[in-house]
């Protein structure tokens, strides 16, 4: 279970006392960067940082996972030895370390399943289904009862999201609910009160992305999010449209797994300056249990960690106190990100001017993405002061000539927490499992009709899954945005109020709505 006690917080030579959430900072007396007549220059720095310098510790990455049994995941000694090998880099560069432990509960899926049983047999393949992440497990059968559903224009759906969408549901069948609306936590638990066997939520239809299998998750337990108890699966709006068809279809949905306790860390490392404009400079250090995770993200964890470096090896003493963090858990949704923001009092937040993210900067198909901290033309704007976040970025690629395209804030990494607690964000990324347009190809090259990264959260995601030209192009843009921020005497101003108009759609790689 996500738990929300006090932070445990230490270094790697002496535990901080209980709950006091102190931040080393690197104690050098150094000289600030020159400043060119139109803001920070940062030539110094990106020519420090280099992808070469960046693939080396990906090397080092790709050592470790193959030492611990071709993993990096939360939890494992894959992820403990890879904090160790950031660690050890920034310590013998003069920064002091810290640990960030937390625990939260993982759902480990063991196996699947999903069939008509009547009015004929029909057994449904990983194109047509998914068990939803914190699923319950068991094996069930009943009749499907449709739940308030649209299948015709728009498709507009509020399908299961009031409990009186349940009025007359019989107990025991299985409930078919449409996406839409609410979050799939709040449909999964009225049909269980309502009495449901098992719950299929399918996709909603109204859209090409929302036609597919619905890959969501409902959720860890906590106080504000209920334990779901029955089998829980996602679907195609094909077989949603399909069972809604058949009166009195019988199905058999059988989900197994469990769901581990993880203890594990974040890791941070500060430099000097102002701790009441702090700039949050982070990448996901974990990988998926299925592979190395080398380009996911080790390309962002190792860029940050070579900027960091370099930023002690040029002797730069910032205006405003840069903290590199390395987050954990982020596979398993976000877990590490959101805990570090979920300690910080009213105070603190005001004190964190900003979180640069990058998440995949190695891709290699790539698009170079930029997120769209103003909502233009994407419409999913960032708190006030991502615009300005995302205008650095745009200003550094266009005096380098690069195209860029936006990506939108639909909560898939660890910007998340950030910007629901209104901390203006921004970031950094070269896609993942979707597919370049023909458009895309003639503008960056690649191949079209391939996905950006065909090895996304597989285990061929390795040392060979890289991009080094579109490397070095992120690396100096990540170099580049995190002097401009550690630099800036002006505010980027944050509040909670430049978030109500965020609709998140995704926790991590999976949907929550």
């Amino acid at each position: 279970m996500h738990t929300r006690h006090k932070p445990r917080i230490e270094n790697r030579t002496s535990a901080l006392a209980a709950g006091v959430a102190t931040f080393a900072i690197l104690a050098v007396a150094i000289t600030p960067p020159a400043l060119a007549a139109k803001g920070t220059d940062t030539q110094a720095l990106r020519d420090a940082v280099t992808a070469e310098a960046i693939i080396g510790h990906l090397e080092e990455l790709q050592a470790i996972a193959d030492a611990n049994g071709g993993t990096r995941s939360a939890g494992t000694a894959g992820h403990v030895a890879s904090a160790e090998y950031i660690e050890d880099q920034l310590e013998a560069a003069g920064f002091v370390t810290q640990r960030q432990y937390f625990e939260y509960l993982k759902f480990n899926l063991r196996g699947e399943a999903f069939e008509r049983l009547a009015p004929t047999l029909r057994t449904y393949t990983e194109d047509d289904f998914g068990a939803m992440s914190y699923s319950g497990f068991g094996n069930v059968t009943g009749t499907v009862t449709p739940v308030d559903i649209n299948l015709t224009g728009d498709r507009a759906s509020t399908s299961g999201c009031e409990a009186t969408d349940f009025t007359g549901f019989v107990a025991g069948n299985i409930a078919l609910i449409q996406r839409g609306t609410c979050p799939f936590n709040t449909k999964a638990v009225n049909a269980q009160a309502a009495g449901a066997a098992g719950v299929i939520i399918f996709n909603q239809g109204d859209a090409d992305d929302r036609l597919g299998r619905v890959d969501g998750t409902l959720g860890a337990p906590t106080a504000d999010n209920p334990a779901v108890t029955v089998p829980t699966v996602g679907a195609s709006f094909a077989v949603g449209e399909e069972l809604a068809g058949l009166p009195g279809a019988t199905v058999r949905i059988e989900v197994e797994g469990d769901t581990q306790p993880i203890e594990t860390f974040n890791v941070l490392a500060d430099t000097t300056g102002r701790a009441d404009r702090t700039v949050v400079v982070g990448a996901h250090l974990d990988s998926v249990a299925e592979g190395p995770g080398i380009n996911d993200n080790g390309s962002g964890s190792a860029a940050i960690l070579e900027t960091a470096l370099q930023f002690a090896a040029l002797g730069i003493s910032p205006e405003n106190r840069v903290r590199f963090a390395w987050w954990s858990g982020e596979e398993d949704g976000l877990v590490g990100s959101d805990y570090y923001v979920s300690q910080l009092s009213k105070s603190d937040l005001k004190n964190h001017a900003l979180n640069l993210n990058f998440d995949m900067v190695a891709s290699p198909n790539p698009v170079r993405f930029v997120y769209d901290g103003d909502g233009q033309p994407l419409g999913t704007a960032g708190p006030n002061g991502s615009a300005l976040i995302e205008k650095v970025f745009l200003d550094y690629f266009a005096s380098q000539g690069l195209a860029t395209e936006p990506t939108e804030f639909d909560g898939r990494s660890d910007y998340f927490g950030f910007i629901e607690n209104g901390i203006p964000a921004g970031g950094l990324f070269t896609g993942a499992e979707e597919i370049k347009t023909a458009e895309q190809a003639a503008i960056y090259g690649g191949t079209a009709g391939v996905a950006y990264d065909p090895c996304y959260h597989q285990a061929c995601d390795d040392i060979d899954n890289i991009d080094a030209a579109v490397l070095e192009q992120m690396a100096d843009a990540i170099a580049h945005s995190t002097l401009v921020f550690a630099e800036t005497q002006s505010a980027v101003n944050g509040t909670a109020k430049g978030a109500g108009n965020l609709k998140l759609e995704f926790k991590g790689n999976q949907a929550v709505r």
